[in-house]
């Protein structure tokens, strides 16, 4: 859960350096340009949920160590996909917000890439329920 918030916190932090200089010209422009950081957010909730299904799974059986491992390598697959998601989407939410302010003809390009750059997370989520499950 700490790397997803990890990746939240870059994604946030950077795409709203990009939000705020493109504020200063087109103000009327930044509420639309405020999906990355909804975006970015997704990726904790996403940390959130398979956090909660490892707790629920925790048996205080210490004959095999194979569980152990598997929950802490579904949480590790999460995790470390959310972070490099939050830094995906930190860099083109940045990027696409000044793009965006410049020409608005770009938003569905720049949507699209923020999605794109979410499903990275979405698939560690997968993942890691699947080995979180399978333990």
């Amino acid at each position: 859960m700490t790397l997803s918030n990890l990746g939240t916190a870059y994604g946030t932090a950077k795409s709203g350096m990009g939000i705020a200089s493109m504020a200063v010209t087109r103000p009327d422009l930044a509420f639309k340009a405020i999906l990355p950081i909804i975006m970015a957010g997704i990726l904790s909730i996403y940390g959130l949920i398979l956090a909660v299904l490892i707790c629920q799974n925790v048996k205080l059986d210490v004959t095999s160590h194979s569980v152990f491992f598997l929950q802490i390598n579904a949480g590790l697959v999460c995790g470390l996909s959310n972070a490099i998601a939050g830094y995906a989407i930190g860099i083109v939410g940045e990027a696409g917000t000044k793009c965006y302010a410049i020409n608005e003809k770009t938003f569905v390009g720049f949507l699209l890439i923020l999605i794109f750059a979410e499903v990275l997370g979405l698939y560690g989520l997968i993942a890691g329920i699947i080995m979180s499950i399978s333990s």
